[in-house]
């Protein structure tokens, strides 16, 4: 998520003990049963102590003797922060600038305008603003001609257009119709295909793979809550159908090559100046002004059907299907997307929950076990999700063509859990159905008409059941060689108490959770993999003795690659940490980190080396989202709202001092100069 959009309202007020006090309760009770009460109490009073936490857990995590071909992967060397105009690379790498916002798919766009002059046309047919999650859909297994999909999470409306929105000057309200449609235009998700002729990396103009999804492109309605009378509105009224995908963050991609697409902070978009339904007030939708004001030009003379009055769910009429009161519920969800198919329509798979989504992970995969999708609810107490098939993996399914129809099989029906991380290094998961007890005894469906009701409502479901408010959870990620789950836990300044998943009151910094399934789904277990940092954190916050050669903080993107490398990405919002460099990658290869008796380990003092940073990003920017080539010789890297660049084509080129330019978020292609697989 962009610091940007972040929403610092605690939209969750339920009682649930949060994960703070959990890991407190943790940390405390692992030195006690490691050292005695004596020193539990020393611990205690240390903070929590680096000796609570750099351990395995106490229960034991054997690590997988299926290792990468290479004993070592990592063969850079970690690089110096920077703060630059510029990007930063490890030694013997190229950065260059590919698909910057506004480049054009084709011929109705014209050419980016450096001036902020291009129309909404332009924009409707050319890249978005603001990158974020991304894959790489190869074509014809190519790792030199492919589909880079990705996502545009928000607009800088100062850059998007030459002076910025206008207003009137006594309202405050927006005037310019063609503006707004720019906006909404530059929302979504772009599909575009990119080529490599003698060593550059350059987008295809006019292929047919081109597209956009913008925040108006009607989208098909699967899953529970499709044709429910809680979708139905003037646009659709058979609940079926919904326009446009919005604050497009995180994304995943499924093993039969789709992506999924996740709609984050949406529901600010929305205004309700009546009286917000209780599941409004919990996902927060805005009760007075909406974040772009583009619900002002409702009932324009030129307006295309009810293109901006929908943005106010305001009930008007005398049912849903004559105004815009349940347009809101048609957002929120993990969005499916076939980029080889350009006709397509991309698919909004309600089963997995409506909230804010950050991220879509896909488990590993088993032949005849079902497939499971992890995603977090990224503000601050919010939870960690996944969501279980009814169908098992078969393997032939990942070479079908019809691949919304694998979609369909396997992310319309099954269950949605939410994570209960306990003090003991064990967590449960609480099932989201209406047989589910919640805290009081009472079953959910004391609470939920039914199950669309529980999917509308996730979050305040998900209360009900005692799930663990977390640190902001963001993107997921598995281990392929172990099958370990990832997540991000981006920071927290709002803490009253701590617990043992989350262990720091103030927990600017961040850090990174992992847990191991059970077989059966039901449980799980838990350690902290790595918390963020500066290296010169005070005692009980540098618990993972990092340095000045990776100290990061507000860990975000995170992404195995198939040799099971780790990259994170951060969004950092932390000064100590943000004074010394900007926003980052780094990368680590988790399965390597073992002890003697071959458990997993995590992050310290004793192999925080390990823990290399690759890349470190132009001053202002936000590193997201990442994609590669099946051979692993180009990496595909977001740079989300830089400053003042970029300046050239090269990425690393520093803009010169005393020149500005318009500020454009933009995909860079990383390669090793003179060849071969990007870190190693």
């Amino acid at each position: 998520m962009s610091k940007a959009t972040f929403d610092p309202t605690r939209y969750n007020t339920s009682a649930n003990t949060p994960f703070e006090t959990v890991l407190e309760r943790h940390v405390q009770r692992r030195t006690l049963l490691r050292s005695g009460s004596a020193m539990a109490a020393l611990s205690i009073m240390a903070g929590f102590g680096v000796s609570g936490c750099e351990s395995s857990s106490n229960t034991s995590r054997k690590a997988s003797t299926d290792r990468p071909t290479q004993p070592s992967i990592l063969g850079f060397q970690s690089i110096a922060g920077a703060r630059k105009d510029a990007m930063v690379v490890a030694e013997n790498y190229r950065a260059s600038v590919l698909a910057p916002w506004g480049t054009p798919l084709n011929d109705q766009a014209a050419d980016w305008q450096a001036d902020g002059s291009n129309s909404a046309i332009d924009q409707e047919n050319a890249v978005g603003m603001n990158h974020d999650g991304m894959s790489y859909f190869p074509l014809n297994g190519s790792s030199t001609d492919g589909l880079l999909v990705m996502n545009h999470e928000y607009i800088e409306d100062d850059a998007l257009h030459p002076n910025g929105p206008t207003r009137d000057a006594v309202s405050r309200k927006r005037t310019l119709v063609e503006e707004i449609r720019k906006e909404i235009y530059a929302h979504g998700v772009s599909v575009v295909r990119v080529r490599q002729t003698g060593g550059v990396w350059q987008v295809v103009k006019n292929d047919p793979h081109n597209r956009r999804f913008t925040g108006v492109t009607e989208m098909d309605i699967a899953g529970p809550l499709a044709g429910h009378a809680l979708l139905r509105t003037k646009f659709s009224p058979d609940g079926r159908h919904a326009r446009g995908t919005l604050n497009n963050c995180g994304s995943g991609m499924t093993p039969w090559g789709t992506f999924l697409t996740c709609e984050e902070n949406w529901p600010e978009y929305f205004v309700n100046r009546g009286t917000r339904t209780a599941e409004q007030m919990r996902i927060g939708v805005a009760a007075a002004v909406s974040r772009y004001g583009w619900d002002d030009l409702a009932r324009d003379t030129t307006e295309l059907d009810d293109e901006f009055a929908r943005f106010n769910v305001t009930p008007s009429g005398e049912s849903a299907l004559l105004d815009y009161r349940n347009e809101a519920n048609g957002h929120g969800f993990v969005v499916e997307i076939d980029p080889y198919a350009p006709q397509s329509a991309a698919v909004k798979r309600t089963a997995l929950g409506r909230f804010r989504h950050e991220a879509c992970e896909v488990g590993k995969l088993v032949t005849g076990k079902p497939v499971t999708f992890y995603s977090g609810h990224d503000a601050r107490f919010e939870y960690v999700y996944k969501f279980v098939s009814t169908a098992p993996w078969d393997p032939a399914d990942a070479s079908r063509t019809d691949r919304l129809a694998v979609g369909a099989k396997y992310m319309d029906q099954g269950t949605l859990y939410v994570a209960r991380f306990d003090e003991d290094g064990t967590g449960v998961w609480l099932p989201l159905t209406l047989a589910s007890i919640d805290t009081d005894g009472k079953p959910l469906s004391d609470s939920f008409a039914d199950m669309a009701e529980i999917l509308i409502n996730t979050a305040g479901a998900a209360d009900l059941l005692g799930a663990t408010p977390m640190d902001r959870p963001e993107w997921g990620a598995v281990d392929p060689i172990t099958g370990s789950v990832y997540m991000t836990m981006t920071n927290n300044t709002s803490r009253s108490e701590a617990n043992s998943a989350n262990p720091r009151l103030n927990n600017k910094f961040g850090h990174i959770i992992r847990w191991d399934e059970s077989d059966d789904h039901t449980s799980f277990t838990w350690d902290i993999f790595v918390f963020g940092s500066p290296e010169d954190g005070a005692e009980g916050v540098n618990l993972s003795g990092l340095t000045d050669l990776n100290q990061f903080a507000s860990p975000d993107g995170l992404i195995f690659d198939r040799r099971g490398v780790l990259w994170i990405q951060t969004d950092n919002g932390a000064q100590e940490v943000g004074e010394e460099t900007n926003d980052q990658m780094l990368a680590v290869v988790p399965s390597l980190l073992t002890n003697t008796q071959d458990e997993q380990q995590t992050i310290s003092a004793t192999n925080q080396t390990q823990l290399r940073r690759f890349l470190v990003g132009p001053n202002g920017c936000e590193i997201t989202g990442l994609a590669f080539t099946p051979d692993h010789q180009t990496f595909f890297v977001n740079v989300q709202h830089p400053g003042n660049w970029p300046y050239s084509a090269d990425a690393l080129v520093e803009t010169p001092a005393g020149t500005l330019v318009r500020p454009r978020a933009t995909t860079v292609a990383i390669q090793r100069v003179g060849g071969g697989a990007v870190g190693e």
